[in-house]
């Protein structure tokens, strides 16, 4: 028996050597793959961060285009509007011309004018109205 209790404290010392070797290996192996971790996860953090910014960036140019395009509508129903009214008020320059003051619907026209701050526009209203 003694042989055998040798060689199992043999065994035993051996286990217990090599035991704390292998935690140190486990450990040199863990902190690359840590620093590895660590990186890839700062890499991937970067690149999320650019694609952000790059959708950022795409929503504010499309708002920009949007807001330009909404302005340009604008403007353009703005000389629309002038253009029609422009064509209101030579009608109406027109139909004032044409107009016999002293018809029934010229005394009619001359008191529905009291009320606007000139025929011109008394006469587009008036045009409007039919």
């Amino acid at each position: 028996m003694d042989s055998l209790d040798k060689l199992l404290a043999e065994l035993k010392a051996e286990y217990e050597q090599q035991k704390p070797q292998q935690h140190q290996l486990k450990a040199n192996l863990i902190k690359p793959v840590s620093k590895m971790e660590e990186k890839s996860n700062f890499l991937i953090d970067k690149l999320l961060a650019e694609v952000k910014a790059d959708f950022e960036q795409k929503d504010t140019a499309e708002k920009l285009q949007k807001q330009q395009e909404q302005e340009q509508e604008r403007i353009k129903q703005e000389q629309l509007q002038a253009k029609k009214l422009e064509e209101l008020k030579k009608q109406a320059e027109d139909w004032l011309a044409k107009l016999d003051r002293f018809s029934s619907e010229g005394l009619w026209f001359e008191k529905f004018a009291e009320g606007y701050p000139s025929k011109v526009e008394a006469a587009i209203e008036y045009l409007q109205l039919e």
